[in-house]
């Protein structure tokens, strides 16, 4: 009896550590304006990795109309590194948007952490 309750505390604690990760969440975002026109983003996002089950696995530039400008995919997990800052060069931006919205998302939840508005420098 002993055996088959410490197996469920295990296994509760498992799926709480998935649960205590939360949810991905950007806390900077810097937007540089390129010679071509398009943008640079360096954006910093913060989650607490628990390994390759549950990490902070993309981040989006998002039109104010729910459109997708850009995607950086993040392939392995930064339980070490945190908040982390990855870079996406190059993304077009139609002319009359003057702000974007930059989103995570993690392999469990999705998205659905803290987001943020970022005014376009040369806008």
């Amino acid at each position: 009896m002993k055996l088959r309750i410490s197996m469920v505390f295990a296994g509760l604690a498992m799926i709480s550590g998935q649960s205590i990760a939360g949810e991905a969440d950007v806390v900077k975002v810097e937007a540089v304006r390129s010679s071509a026109g398009t943008y640079d983003f360096h954006v910093a996002v913060k989650h607490d990795d628990t390994g390759w089950d549950h990490y902070a696995n993309v981040w989006q530039v998002m039109a104010p109309d729910g459109s997708m400008l850009g995607e950086r995919v993040l392939l392995h997990p930064h339980e070490n590194e945190q908040p982390f800052t990855r870079s996406l060069m190059g993304v077009s931006v139609p002319d009359g948007i003057d702000s974007v919205t930059v989103r995570a998302g993690d392999k469990v939840h999705e998205f659905g952490g803290a987001e943020m508005n970022v005014k376009l420098p040369g806008r």
